[in-house]
């Protein structure tokens, strides 16, 4: 079953169930995979890499929607976009933890044989794609230059 199947069946769910933010969260990430969907071509599907990008795409918007609006006073619209990331959330890997990561970058930067803060940038090519959507590419390029650096 694709992600976008996933989400049709939690839609319809959510319908059964009268959750009004739950089914415009999951309305919004349905647009957005049709939308990646329509640009590839609309014959192909995407591949589960290309859903968890749309779906991180969406989540990092939702959480810096959330932080604005926490800054403007209006908790309410803030509240709404954690709710909508907590079920756009729901559809992504569990990240990776402090440990799990540190390990993976790693065996990257062995495998890549860097050395110092100018192979940061080979290092970080293998790294987010081999952890994207596992971590957050700021987690991961903070890793990379404090193992790099020797800190």
């Amino acid at each position: 079953m694709s992600l976008l199947e996933k989400v049709e069946s939690e839609i319809k769910q959510a319908l059964k169930n009268k959750q009004k933010e739950r089914l415009e969260a999951l309305r919004s990430v349905k647009a957005a995979l049709w939308k990646a969907k329509t640009e590839k071509a609309a014959d192909e599907t995407l591949s589960e890499e290309e859903e968890i990008q749309v779906l991180q795409k969406q989540l990092k918007q939702r959480k810096e929607s959330a932080d604005i609006y926490e800054q403007q006073n209006r908790n309410e619209l803030a509240e709404a976009e954690r709710k909508e990331a907590e079920v756009i959330q729901e559809f992504l890997p569990r990240p990776m933890s402090d440990e799990e990561l540190t390990e993976a970058v790693r065996e990257i930067i062995d495998e890549a044989g860097a050395t110092s803060m100018k192979d940061m940038g080979k290092v970080m090519g293998i790294a987010n794609r081999r952890l994207a959507g596992k971590a957050e590419g700021k987690a991961i390029a903070d890793k990379v230059k404090s193992m790099l650096s020797g800190e």
